[in-house]
């Protein structure tokens, strides 16, 4: 699967600017700082690796290396100063205000990003390094399929709010609720379709795997992009090769995440 890359890359330290409840289960953290002027925006659905402190730190402790060496440098560290490390999508980028935003989505869980951004007030300080895009439409696809839970809708809304006039798309966006739900720029070619789960108990990305697998899709020759929780990426690239004879090469598919099982730091 291919990924562009940033042509460079550094170690950025920012401090929370402001916080926003966007929904129920969502929250927006806005960093800023002088060294997002080193920052390269790829936009689309490009992520970062986000670096907190632990609990109790008074201030936060970074590798310095932006190559591969940083997680060496990273796993040299105490386990009591050792930062934690997640991979989000970034909403938003405003270089002349030098403003980066990301969103987290709230479960409540105790996670210790969410947690952090539940939290977050002005001045906190996190630490985050740029990384690539997955999201790569060839120009010879005649439509998008555009397919996530709640972990990748800060990606997909990104994707959509960026995306010519033009596009041509069917949008399945799983959330926890109806709370959720969110109005987005309507677009004559883009049918997007909210699902948001009744059954608290469900597994995220299992009503978006089977919606889309009930739906009649569109004819012609589409660029799919699916996220989220492992099982649906992984489930729905094989019924849409095997059912719907698409191409892998057309597929992004991206695991951001698996069901019950602990993100190490």
């Amino acid at each position: 699967m291919r990924i562009e890359q940033p042509s460079h890359r550094t170690m950025i330290r920012t401090r929370v600017v402001r916080t926003e409840r966007v929904s129920k289960h969502f929250v927006s953290v806005v960093l800023g700082g002088e060294e997002l002027s080193g920052f390269e925006f790829l936009g689309q659905d490009q992520f970062v690796r986000l670096f907190l402190p632990r609990q109790g730190q008074e201030q936060l402790h970074m590798p310095t290396a932006a190559d591969r060496r940083w997680v060496e440098q990273m796993y040299a560290m105490s386990d009591d100063v050792r930062p934690h490390v997640r991979n989000y999508s970034v909403r938003s980028f405003d270089a002349d205000a030098r403003e980066l935003e990301l969103e987290f989505v709230d479960h409540g869980d105790g996670g210790p990003a969410s947690a952090w951004a539940a939290s977050a007030s002005p001045g906190d300080e996190a630490g985050i390094l740029a990384e690539g895009v997955y999201y790569q439409p060839t120009d010879d696809t005649d439509w998008q399929l555009l397919v996530g839970d709640e972990s990748a809708v800060p990606a997909l809304v990104s994707i959509l709010e960026q995306a010519p006039d033009d596009l041509r798309a069917q949008v399945f966006l799983e959330v926890p609720s109806s709370d959720d739900v969110r109005p987005l720029p309507s677009r004559p070619g883009v049918d997007v379709h909210w699902l948001p789960r009744t059954d608290p108990h469900a597994v995220p990305g299992r009503l978006a795997l089977d919606t889309v697998c009930a739906t009649a899709l569109p004819k012609g020759r589409p660029y799919c992009f699916v996220a989220g929780e492992n099982a649906l990426p992984t489930s729905l690239r094989r019924t849409l090769v095997r059912e719907h004879g698409v191409p892998k090469p057309d597929i992004t598919f991206v695991g951001y995440w698996r069901h019950g099982q602990a993100v190490a730091d």
